[in-house]
Order: structure tokens, then C-alpha cells, then sequence
């Protein structure tokens, strides 16, 4: 048994086109679909119990109360019977082999956790500013592409709406932490993340699997200079909430591990990302010179994610950071395929 789980908030017109969509996995396996909504107030409920009786496999909805994504699939997980749990959105489309693609991956690698691509469907034309193909402007469109070749996630994580994971690795990592996670008014993320490096630090690995696809709708309002602005900014929330729980570089989690009680602070802040702030207005301020759109939006980007920084440090600056969770990851290679 697998379960799949969706978590939604006031999307209730997207959501049936997703559940129609999920009705065509093309499985043996048994498996049921779990809806949790958080505390919609459109017609979501309607649209699922409507759904239920004629769903290929079990349906069942859910009501969180609790605000935030992290608590809505924390529901999901206590109520699911499957051994393996794929999460995703409720404004996909999912590929007809994704669950089984999931699974095979979960078995081949002995692996904690895997996560895959997910692709654009465009809203709207590209703006003549987004750079084409995938890179860290991809970020705030919740989209995610790392190549052909499956790897190990050392230096990144995956993103949820696009992830499978065991019922033994949640059992033994816990779940997401809801001070981090999309709510109602932020963009707050980094649940995964910080999940992540909880899996990481009991010694389980996880995969990215490039066969592992969903398409997520891209609407025409995130196609702008200022949701690009906002969600950099929230970002750099994230990060600085990250920091004060794990100890964690903000820039690079998953790639440094600094002392950070041996690094001077200024205001909360590693005294070295003030300079990393000025580089990034500076290649900001030159691409504006030379009229190259993808430097102004890349320098753009970067300080809207310092000041996010910033401004969550500043709140916290008389907090002790909880210090590095430990590295007890055991480093693997995937099997080469047959």
C-alpha cells in the first residue's frame, strides 16, 4: 500500500483538475489518495467528498485546522496507511508513472526519501526578463530540474510537491516543522531543508530521480519583478528561522560548516554577509549599465534575499542558535541500471 497526500488551501478549482489527473496512474500497486485541507474556505470540501464516490481508490479528506503546508501533511501522514508516502500539490499534473517510478527508486537505492523533476505549465507567456531552462530564477515558480543523471541530494533538496519518502524515515526523522512552510500571508519554505538535514543527521540518504516528473501550473500573477522580490525575501526569512534552529549557513546549508560562534556577528548576522549583500547590489547595479536583464534579476534576487535576512535576524539577534546538527550521512552512489 502507498499513499499519496495533498495538501490544498483555497484552490478548490485547481484541485479537481489535479484528482482527475491523479485518476490515471497507471499502477498495480494498491494505494489511496489523502486531500488535507487547510481550513479553505472556498468549496474545497465539496469538490472532494464529491469525488469520493467515484474515485479509482480510497479518497479520504481531511481538515487541519492548524495554519501552515507542514501541518497540513504532518495530518496527512498520521492518517496514512501506506508504507511509502508521495506528497505533491494541489495544481499538478502528475506523469501516469509517477507513483511507480517513486517506489522503484525508493527500493533500488535503499533510500530515505527521493524527489524528482517538476516541470512548467505557463499561465502565461514567459516574461522577456526569466531567463529559459532552470537555474535559482526557477526558485519562486516552485520548479525544479537537476539533469538527466539521478544523484545523491548532498547540496540541495528536493522540493515537496514532488517527493516520496518511507514510513520508517518519517518515523524515525519526524515530520516537517511547521514554523517553516507555506502559509496564508508569507512564503515562507525550507521545510524540506530542514527535514532533510534531520534525515541526514540519523544517517539515511536521499536520491533525486530525474524519471520522477510532475508539471505544476506557473499562474500569470507569480510572472513579475515583485513576486520574484517577495519570494527571495521570504527566502532569506526562511533561511535566517533555519539558522536560528540548526546553525546552518544561510547561504549554503547543506555545503558549509562553520562555527558560527567562532564568526563574528553583526546584528545576528555572520559579519560576511554584508559583504556578500554589497556584491550582489553592485552586480545589480552593472547589469543595469549594460542592459543584461538576467544580471539585474539575479542581483535583484539576491538582495531582496539578504534583506529578508536581515530583517529575521534582527528579530532574533539576542537568541543563541541551537548549533550544527551532526553530518552522520553515509555518502552513496545510485546502482547503475539494468
Amino acid at each position: 500500500m502507498h499513499s499519496v497526500i495533498i495538501a490544498t488551501h483555497n484552490r478548490a478549482n485547481r484541485l479537481r483538475d489535479t484528482l482527475h489527473g491523479l485518476r490515471r496512474l497507471a499502477t498495480s500497486d494498491a494505494w489511496e489518495l489523502i486531500v488535507v485541507d487547510n481550513n479553505s474556505t472556498d468549496g474545497t470540501s465539496h469538490i472532494v467528498r464529491a469525488e469520493i464516490p467515484h474515485f479509482p481508490v480510497r479518497l479520504t479528506y481531511v481538515f487541519e485546522p492548524e495554519p501552515g503546508r507542514s501541518a497540513a501533511l504532518n495530518s496527512g501522514f498520521r492518517v496514512a496507511s501506506g508504507h511509502v508516502m508521495l506528497t505533491t500539490d494541489d495544481d499538478v499534473v502528475v506523469q501516469p508513472d509517477w507513483l511507480d517510478v517513486a517506489v522503484a527508486a525508493l527500493t533500488r537505492w535503499k533510500c530515505a526519501y527521493v524527489g524528482g523533476r517538476v516541470l512548467p505549465i505557463w499561465g502565461a507567456p514567459s516574461p522577456a526578463w526569466l531567463p529559459d531552462g532552470s537555474g535559482p530564477h526557477w526558485i519562486p515558480l516552485a520548479l525544479f530540474d537537476l539533469g538527466p543523471a539521478a544523484v545523491e541530494f548532498r547540496h540541495r533538496a528536493p522540493l515537496g510537491v514532488n517527493m516520496a519518502l518511507t514510513k520508517e524515515t518519517l518515523a524515525r526523522a519526524g515530520g516537517f516543522d511547521n514554523q517553516l512552510g507555506r502559509r496564508v500571508g508569507t512564503l515562507l519554505g525550507q521545510e524540506v531543508r530542514e527535514w532533510c538535514l534531520r534525515v541526514r543527521a540519523a544517517g539515511m540518504t536521499g536520491f533525486y530521480e530525474p524519471a520522477m516528473v510532475v508539471h505544476h501550473h506557473v499562474p500569470p500573477g507569480r510572472l513579475n519583478r515583485s513576486y520574484f522580490r517577495s519570494s527571495f525575501y521570504w527566502r532569506g526569512v526562511s533561511r535566517a528561522i533555519l539558522y536560528d534552529m540548526t546553525g546552518t549557513d544561510m547561504e549554503a546549508p547543506e555545503e558549509r560548516t562553520l562555527d558560527f560562534t567562532q564568526v563574528p556577528h553583526i546584528a545576528g548576522v555572520p559579519r560576511y554577509m554584508y559583504r556578500s549583500c554589497l556584491q550582489a547590489a553592485w552586480s545589480m547595479a552593472t547589469g543595469l549599465a549594460r542592459r543584461d536583464s538576467v544580471a539585474v534579476l539575479d542581483g535583484e534576487m539576491r538582495v531582496c534575499f539578504y534583506a529578508g535576512v536581515f530583517r529575521e535576524r534582527w528579530r532574533s539577534r539576542y537568541r543563541p542558535s541551537t548549533g550544527m546538527l551532526p553530518d552522520t550521512r553515509v555518502e552513496r552512489q545510485p546502482e547503475t541500471r539494468a
